[in-house]
């Protein structure tokens, strides 16, 4: 397991980039990884991020069309916020592992 500096601070990350210690997660975090990923943090992201949090804690198995159902965003806004690969860049930015249903 390697570790990386964002915003300060030294979190865990696996050989993907992808925190592997959720709990280590913070907004200021979020803001990092999303200009990593080119997309400038707003509160819509924000709200999609610790949705993906709180299922993610709850152990749901995370798919683009559940957080299109969520009522938070429907899947093509899913797209619009996270363009080229929506789940995998929103669980990145979120601080959680790659969902299992990304290639």
């Amino acid at each position: 397991m390697a570790t990386k500096n964002i915003a300060g601070i030294s979190v865990d990350v696996n050989d993907e980039g992808y925190m592997t210690n959720p709990s280590q997660w913070t907004e200021a975090i979020a803001k990092e990884l999303a200009k990593e990923e080119d997309i400038e943090l707003t509160d819509e992201h924000l709200k999609v991020a610790k949705y993906l949090r709180e299922e993610h804690e709850k152990g749901t198995v995370l798919t683009i069309r559940k957080v299109g159902k969520s009522g938070l965003v429907d899947i093509k806004g899913l797209y619009k916020l996270f363009p080229g690969g929506p789940l995998k860049k929103s669980s990145k930015i979120a601080g959680i592992p790659k969902p299992t249903s990304c290639v």
